[in-house]
């Protein structure tokens, strides 16, 4: 919905920078994410010049100016600026209302509002996909926080005596802040599995968790919320019927309350059972309980809009034809985006600029692109998919941790220990085209730690890059499954190893780290705010989440021994059945991803030949050009998808080097 940026002065020296510097900073720091808020900016300094705030606006929820940015109580004691949507703020407004004078009906208002009746306890109260920033100027607090999965993105570093709290990186080179590689991060993939980024002293907030500097000192941060999952020993006592029925109205609540905003809703409808349900949950709400859609109160489903992308049929990635079939079922009206090779080149390096990240595909164009037209047709708020396959186990390469030990909480009504043992050997064949999924080897202990689960080994593909001689020499001696699992809070690895059933370990370790990291930066907010669309991804509500979380693993990934085959994401097929196509209720997944076969000397091809040069590659000082050189036209040429991965990934980095203008890393300068 927004842009945020901050600063705080740490240590007790005063301030250095005249007030003018300042709010120049500000100003060019929030003119860097201008597309995140084109409708209003507002900025806030501390009378001693040591605390800054500033916000640029996408108004959704109460348009008027008295929404604008920053907000301040009216002891002139509690600053904020928020990013994002947060729900239930009417509730809060009715029980707070005697307490705190409400100057205007933004939904990011109660922030002010809950921490001075909370305190710190404020951050259990918020529901939403949110970022923020909060100055207590009484109690000199300054507090920054994100949502509980980083639907919404937040970056920090220090830098010449100042903290710096930000939306997106790129922001920091306003304040004079320089961009270094953190080798070690890459080669280690902590910018995976932990707090690191791609550069040198940045930071991400983790989802879940806030920072906090009291009296201008330390920088800490500290969890809120985490996933939690029920003992994999203790039995089930809920009938399958009750727990559909559970999922069923903590979905259509989660849909609900995501309908209202004073600006046009839409829908991202692709030709999977997520977003297709989310459809027909607002088809439901509309036409039976009369809910508006944003600021329409009309029942005429035609007038309810999906958008789709729509690669070339002969591509193999397209499913736009599926798509279409549910949105006449349901009766709204259908909007594919054709998004040709051309589209993909054209926009392949704004997305890469805009999310800040990789991930070796080149699917985040084509979500840039149906922004685009999302955007043009007058909306300002999607409704989205995101999140089920992270919480109903709807990937394939679950389908091995799903099967390594039985589910003691439910017992199938078919279950044949002989067929359970060999489905097990018959698990982790499928993968993802292009990835390689051979686990790398890894510690004894780390294995045992981790209790024989695959998904942080396969981590590690999601940067297939050749990595330079020096890098691994100095960064490359402990493998990455044993970086991840000792960064694990001790609570957490005790549970993976012991507690939790290793689907759930496997649900807990992807959502934490690829999802995040990737794809709700590369295919999430970052990429819809760069044409002013604020997505609401609905299965990432914390109040359906948790209910999910508690549900047996062998009824969200159901094997069936009869056949010797998998039904991903069961329970939820059938808590959506009343709301889509028997297509889509029967269909199975289908990834999100762009194709990846292109002609010789066509508009990809000469986007990577482009980028890929032996310039580019050893400017960035920690790729190996010699085994990198080849790789486009084995790539185009070839036909080889794994060569493409890599292909693309060595062009995103490239593009990051080049608009960050980050200098060469070398064994010398590398930390």
């Amino acid at each position: 919905m927004c842009g945020i940026t901050s600063f705080l002065f740490v240590g007790q020296s005063p301030c250095p920078h005249g007030r003018e510097q300042l709010e120049k900073e500000i100003d060019e720091s929030l003119h860097i994410v201008k597309h995140r808020g084109p409708d209003a900016s507002g900025k806030w300094i501390s009378s001693d010049n040591r605390v800054g705030l500033g916000h640029v606006r996408l108004s959704i929820v109460d348009l008027s100016p008295v929404g604008n940015q920053p907000f301040v109580d009216t002891e002139n004691e509690i600053y904020t600026v928020v990013n994002g949507e947060l729900y239930d703020h009417e509730r809060y407004r009715a029980e707070l209302s005697t307490e705190y004078n409400f100057r205007g009906n933004s939904d990011c208002e109660i922030v002010l509002a809950l921490y001075k009746h909370y305190g710190l306890e404020f951050l259990s109260h918020l529901r939403g996909e949110f970022a923020l920033v909060l100055w207590d100027a009484k109690r000199e607090v300054f507090i920054a926080t994100r949502d509980r999965y980083g639907i919404k993105s937040l970056y920090y570093t220090v830098s010449r005596g100042r903290l710096l709290v930000a939306t997106e990186m790129k922001q920091f080179l306003a304040y004079g802040w320089e961009a270094e590689w953190d080798v070690r991060s890459v080669v280690e993939r902590g910018l995976i599995f932990d707090e690191r980024t791609i550069f040198e002293g940045v930071k991400k907030i983790l989802p879940g968790q806030y920072l906090v500097s009291r009296n201008y000192g330390e920088i800490q941060t500290k969890k809120y919320w985490d996933m939690q999952y029920p003992d994999k020993f203790t039995k089930e006592i809920r009938t399958e019927e009750e727990m559909i029925e559970g999922v069923r109205q903590r979905l259509l609540d989660a849909v609900r309350v995501r309908l209202r905003a004073d600006v046009p809703v839409g829908i991202y409808l692709s030709g999977g059972i997520d977003s297709s349900a989310i459809a027909g949950m607002i088809v439901h709400l509309v036409k039976e309980e009369g809910a508006k859609l944003g600021d329409s109160s009309s029942q005429d489903l035609s007038r309810i809009q999906c958008f789709t992308v729509q690669f070339d049929k002969d591509s193999g990635m397209d499913e736009s034809d599926v798509a279409q079939r549910a949105a006449q079922f349901l009766g709204v009206k259908f909007n594919p985006v054709h998004v040709t090779e051309e589209i993909l080149a054209e926009r392949f390096e704004k997305a890469v600029w805009y999310s800040e990240t990789f991930m070796s595909d080149i699917n985040g164009a084509g979500k840039l692109a149906m922004a685009e037209v999302a955007h043009n047709g007058g909306f300002k708020v999607v409704i989205t998919g995101e999140g089920s396959d992270e919480h109903f186990a709807g990937y394939s390469f679950f389908q091995n941790d799903a099967l390594l030990e039985e589910d003691p909480s439910w017992t199938p009504a078919d279950y044949n220990e002989t067929k359970f043992e060999e489905a097990k050997d018959k698990a982790g064949t499928n993968h993802v085209a292009g990835v390689k999924w051979s686990l790398p080897p890894t510690l004894p202990s780390t294995t045992r730690t981790l209790n024989n689960t695959s998904v942080a080994g396969h981590l590690g593909g999601m940067i297939p890059l050749s990595i330079a001689s020096w890098a691994l020499e100095k960064y490359g001696a402990t493998d990455w499954q044993t970086l991840f699992a000792d960064s694990l809070d001790g609570e957490v690895r005790h549970a993976i190893a012991k507690r939790w059933h290793p689907l759930h370990s496997a649900e807990y370790i992807w959502t934490k780290t690829a999802f995040q990291i990737s794809l709700l930066r590369y295919l999430g907010d970052n990429i819809d705010m760069a044409h002013q669309i604020e997505s609401r991804p609905a299965f990432l509500d914390h109040n359906l989440t948790e209910y999910v979380n508690g549900l047996p693993p062998s009824l969200k990934m159901k094997y069936k021994y009869d056949s010797g085959t998998f039904t991903e994401k069961y329970i939820l097929r059938e808590a959506v059945k009343p709301f889509v196509t028997e297509e889509i209720y029967k269909r199975k997944k289908q990834m999100y991803a762009a194709p990846m076969r292109y002609g010789v000397d066509g508009p990809m091809h000469r986007k990577l030949k482009e980028l890929v040069t032996k310039e580019n590659v050893e400017a960035l000082g920690f790729m190996d050009w010699e085994k990198t050189q080849g790789v486009v036209d084995k790539a185009i040429v070839d036909g080889d998808p794994f060569a493409f991965r890599a292909a693309v990934s060595a062009a995103q980095w490239v593009v990051l080097s080049k608009r960050f203008g980050v200098k060469k890393a070398t064994a010398e300068n590398a930390k």
